[in-house]
């Protein structure tokens, strides 16, 4: 997880106010997942979307969302799992913004295209569960400039050109990007998981709009 000044500089990147509908997609240990249900407020919504892909993972990480729902205070959250392709209709109600954090390269990735899903299936479903001007937000690891979608499945990055186009090619409109989180020194060489690297890599932050 990142620092405090980052991680409220994320969130209002992201575009997550009280009242919000927001959708956390392959929530990992849930942090992003109670930021911004702290955020959102009982008026609001966090559905905590696992994908099926990885649903049968070792650490059951449905179970853990659902847990997660269970604490004191998070009446607001939902824990959700289905096909990734079938995220609209479990995820019940349009929302204001779907937050995909270090996962849109596994898009492209054998584990995630298993059932059949691709990255341009994926947006789409993504498209029809925004309202009209939501935000679409996504972060994750860079690779080399020009890269395309190569280094998915080897080292876990992806060129964010290659984002963009796919993203932009569903409809969304980039409505902001973001260097915080850049690194000049990582040599977009190496795994993400590698020590010297881990948890330091360079990473970039768009944010699409629903026209």
């Amino acid at each position: 997880m990142y620092d405090q000044s980052k991680q409220s500089e994320l969130i209002r990147f992201a575009r997550v106010d009280a009242g919000s509908t927001v959708i956390d997609v392959y929530p990992g240990d849930g942090d992003w997942t109670r930021l911004f249900s702290d955020i959102v407020g009982p008026e609001g919504r966090v559905f905590s979307f696992v994908p099926a892909e990885v649903a049968d993972f070792k650490n059951d990480p449905v179970g853990r969302m659902r847990t997660l729902a269970k604490e004191p205070g998070r009446e607001n959250v939902e824990a959700v799992s289905a096909d990734l392709v079938a995220m609209p209709e479990v995820t019940q109600q349009p929302a204001d913004v779907l937050w995909l954090h270090l996962f849109y390269h596994d898009l492209h990735t054998a584990l995630i295209q298993a059932r059949g899903a691709t990255a341009a299936d994926f947006n789409r479903a993504v498209y029809d569960r925004l309202k009209p001007g939501g935000f679409y937000v996504i972060v994750d690891h860079a690779a080399t400039a020009g890269a395309g979608t190569g280094d998915a499945q080897s080292l876990h990055r992806i060129d964010p050109a290659s984002v963009r186009e796919e993203v932009e090619a569903a409809g969304f409109v980039l409505d902001a990007e973001s260097t915080m989180l850049a690194n000049r020194d990582d040599p977009h060489s190496i795994k993400v998981f590698d020590p010297s690297i881990k948890g330091e890599t360079d990473r970039f932050a768009y944010r699409f709009r629903k026209p």
